[in-house]
Order: structure tokens, then C-alpha cells, then sequence
């Protein structure tokens, strides 16, 4: 994306774009997704936290190396970015944003709402849903 276009696309996020949420996606429909085989969770916080807790159904950049990795972030699905408090997810979404992805979302709250779904029972409902 040129910087003409990135001015654009900031442009375009006005207040109906912001109050909408359609910046974001909740755990249960991402799951949904991703079952499916129509989206990816980009994972972008540092090693030294997914070494305490890994989601191994992730793709795990972290946020300073997505520029040098960026070829590995699909472009045919959904992307949605993951971290534990929001902050690199926002940067991840606006960055992939800029390189000229479309279908990006940040992940609705982090570990409070992610880390409910994949109790036994959302395990469960993810595996038949890709059965």
C-alpha cells in the first residue's frame, strides 16, 4: 500500500468504522473461522510469553519481527491478531493493513475472552466442526 493509500484507508475510519467494531471479531466466531480453514490467528506477542502459554494452533510472529516475516501471513484468509493485552495486536492490525491486507481483525479482548473458548467444551465443538 502506498502512503497515499494508507492516508486513505486512515481516512476512512471515521466514527461510524470505530462504533461499528468492525475492527474486531470475538473468539467464538474467529473459531468458527478458523475451523473452517478461513482464518489464521496471527499471534504476535514475544517468545518469552508463549512459553507460558502456547497456543499451538497459532501462527506466532512476534510484533518486531512481522516486517522480516511478513510472507508468512496468508493472504487468502482472515487474519487475526492476538496479544495478551492489545496493544501489538492494534499496531499488527494497522502494519498488515499497510502492506496491503484487507481481511485483518484484532481479536476481541485478548486472554479474558480467547482463553474461555478453548475450555473443553469449545475444543470439543471446534473438532466437529472441522470433522
Amino acid at each position: 500500500m502506498s502512503q497515499s493509500a494508507f492516508d486513505e484507508w486512515m481516512r476512512s475510519l471515521d466514527f461510524d468504522y470505530w462504533s461499528t467494531g468492525q475492527h474486531k471479531i470475538d473468539p467464538p466466531a474467529f473459531l468458527k473461522m478458523w475451523a473452517r480453514g478461513e482464518a489464521v490467528l496471527l499471534d504476535v506477542r514475544d517468545d518469552a510469553e508463549t512459553e507460558f502459554v502456547a497456543l499451538p494452533f497459532a501462527l506466532h510472529i512476534p510484533i518486531y519481527q512481522l516486517p522480516d516475516r511478513l510472507d508468512e501471513v496468508p493472504r487468502d484468509k482472515l487474519v487475526a491478531t492476538f496479544c495478551s493485552g492489545g496493544d501489538r495486536s492494534n499496531v499488527a492490525f494497522a502494519y498488515l493493513h499497510a502492506q496491503g491486507f484487507d481481511n485483518v481483525r484484532i481479536i476481541r479482548t485478548g486472554y479474558d475472552n480467547l482463553l474461555p473458548e478453548l475450555m473443553p467444551g469449545g475444543i470439543r465443538a471446534l473438532k466437529a466442526a472441522q470433522s
